[in-house]
């Protein structure tokens, strides 16, 4: 066994290139999403997303010669993943933005640590700190905040809004029973690259059986935007972001790695900014000051990752 060894710094060019990397792209994916429910029904737009991941995923480990079959027990796990993570969370997600801005949904995702903290110490008996609970009801008000505007600014109704809110919640609390999931014994026993690709290939068969059920046969946009998104958010969006993401776990810390969830609402509120004529005021940056604040409490209070041991590069 090798001996434990300190993790590295975020700061070191080659981790913080792949955390800017990671930040920026899933930043732009909450945008994407929003031009990929104009003219498809969501659930038919989730499944050629995730054909494509799921493809680019086991190309890659075929390409770095990692297993493509699942451990023993490995499918159950997989089912898991494709129904909480690859099925049960964007099917809320692309809903919730028909209702609200992409830039408010990404705010509101930055939650996602709450219930990750509270499924953790049920599931897992991680701790939860004080300063946790402080940074975490800290940045619940700057969301309330941010959604006051929204209502208020918006023209849709208060009960569109709040079906917005509701169904983001949805999306939250499936991811978190995804990264719960991801985290327990029997899933970290699979080589994980295999279980990514087998997890959005069950989400694919999920959402498309679902889409058949309550759309109908399958629909297809062919303008170019809409091709080109298909391919940002199965490549870049998955392919790319999950394995530079869960290296940085390893590598500095899941704590550290975490604070993507600071950057990317600020990526996704400006990009909203741009193309979605989301209007800042007093109101809107007061809330995303103080949500952004209050998820770095959060994650500061957070318990510190154990250190990682040496493992060789791949």
């Amino acid at each position: 066994m090798n001996p434990p060894s300190e993790a590295e710094s975020l700061f070191t060019p080659r981790n913080f290139a792949a955390f800017l990397l990671v930040s920026l792209i899933w930043g732009g994916t909450w945008l994407v999403i929003r031009d990929q429910i104009a003219s498809v029904p969501a659930s038919w737009s989730i499944s050629y997303r995730f054909v494509i991941a799921a493809l680019g995923m086991f190309a890659l480990a075929a390409l770095r010669r990692e297993p493509l079959l699942l451990a023993p027990g490995g499918l159950r796990w997989a089912m898991l993943l494709g129904l909480f993570q690859f099925t049960l969370n964007f099917a809320f997600v692309y809903n919730a933005e028909s209702y609200i801005t992409s830039g408010l949904v990404a705010v509101m995702f930055a939650l996602l640590v709450v219930p990750n903290a509270v499924l953790g110490r049920i599931f897992l008996r991680q701790p939860i700190t004080g300063a946790f609970v402080l940074g975490s009801a800290i940045a619940a008000i700057g969301v309330a905040l941010l959604f006051a505007h929204e209502w208020r600014s918006s023209p849709a109704t208060l009960g569109e809004v709040l079906l917005g809110a509701a169904l983001t919640v949805g999306g939250i609390l499936s991811a978190s029973a995804a990264n719960i999931t991801q985290a327990m014994d029997g899933a970290k026993r699979q080589p994980f690259l295999a279980l990514l690709a087998w997890s959005m290939a069950i989400g694919v068969a999920i959402n498309s059986v679902f889409a058949l059920a309550t759309a109908g046969a399958p629909q297809f946009d062919p303008r170019p935007s809409y091709v080109l998104g298909i391919l940002y958010l199965g490549l870049a969006g998955s392919v790319v972001t999950f394995p530079l993401y869960y290296g940085l776990v390893r590598k500095v810390g899941a704590g550290k790695a975490a604070y993507s969830s600071v950057i990317v609402p600020v990526v996704a509120m400006v990009l909203s900014t741009l193309f979605e004529g989301f209007v800042w005021g007093p109101l809107p940056i007061v809330g995303a000051a103080v949500t952004l604040v209050g998820m770095v409490v959060a994650m500061r209070g957070r318990a510190t990752a154990p250190p990682r041991r040496a493992t060789p590069e791949p």
